[in-house]
């Protein structure tokens, strides 16, 4: 198969570039660089120097793919992308996966697709634009990732300590994360791919849902983690950060792994940070 795919230089589409790759699919990136056009060539891909904002050269590379993955995802770019790539594909078996978040649904104990959105100021602006995605006429997934962690980087790195200064925690940590490794992720947008659903919905979490401070402790490496109030964390990080943040999301990942067959094996968040790829 023939993949268009945007974000191959960055966190999430540079692993799901590996995973299309690995499991033979020719896949062909937009990139804004001959550096990361470059990086593209080395995982695999094929590569185009050019700019997602760019209707026609999007037009084009949809209509010349089998199926089109957007992990560029941003509020200035997904209103006019996923409208040219949905009119593109619209009335074919071509799928779109497109990339959501799991902050869309706010605070939850029981996160699933059928879950109310309820989103931070953060990512509100994600709302209208999965709901024209969903309502077009193209084969469309949605991919959910939770907290995603893995290959040392990710909102995690944030909690990261160096054994001598501190490690703050956002309000108290006392609030959970749903979370999903990097490359778990990565052959779950294959499997999004595959399945080729109309109107798919999926959300990307492990079932490990740890607790900020749990995190943290895991992370810190002999460092001090120290609570602070929540206005103390909105006026560090911002209050739009922040408040994501400060969100207690849990989710079992139930649908990925009973309709998709998504079968994640990573190590969790906590291993991860206490003795894998977080450990300098």
């Amino acid at each position: 198969m023939q993949v268009f795919l945007t974000g191959a230089s960055g966190y999430i589409g540079s692993s799901v570039l590996r995973a299309l790759v690995a499991h033979g699919h020719e896949v062909t990136a937009l990139v804004r660089s001959d550096q990361k056009a470059q990086a593209v060539r080395d995982a695999g891909g094929h590569a185009i120097v050019g700019d997602v904002t760019d209707t026609d050269v999007v037009r084009r590379l949809a209509h010349e793919s089998d199926a089109v993955v957007h992990t560029a995802s941003a509020a200035d770019v997904d209103a006019d992308f996923t409208e040219t790539v949905t009119e593109a594909l619209a009335g074919t078996p071509k799928p779109f996966v497109h990339t959501g978040g799991i902050f869309t649904f706010g605070n939850s104990t029981d996160i699933s697709e059928q879950s109310p959105v309820d989103p931070p100021a953060l990512t509100a602006w994600r709302a209208s634009i999965e709901a024209r995605v969903r309502a077009s006429a193209a084969r469309t997934t949605i991919v959910a990732p939770g907290i995603v962690y893995g290959r040392g980087a990710g909102i995690p790195a944030m909690f990261v300590g160096d054994g001598e200064h501190e490690v703050r925690l956002v309000g108290d940590g006392s609030q959970r994360w749903t979370t999903v490794h990097i490359d778990d992720l990565g052959e779950l947008y294959v499997l999004a791919v595959h399945a080729a659903e109309q109107d798919g919905y999926v959300v990307a979490a492990s079932g490990d849902n740890p607790t900020l401070r749990e995190v943290a402790e895991a992370g810190a490496h002999g460092s001090p983690v120290v609570a602070e109030s929540v206005d103390a964390s909105r006026e560090r990080l911002g209050a739009d950060f922040a408040d994501a943040l400060l969100l207690h999301q849990e989710a079992s990942g139930a649908h990925a792994r009973a309709d998709l067959g998504w079968h994640p094996t990573r190590p969790t968040l906590v291993e991860d940070l206490a003795d894998g790829s977080y450990v300098r």
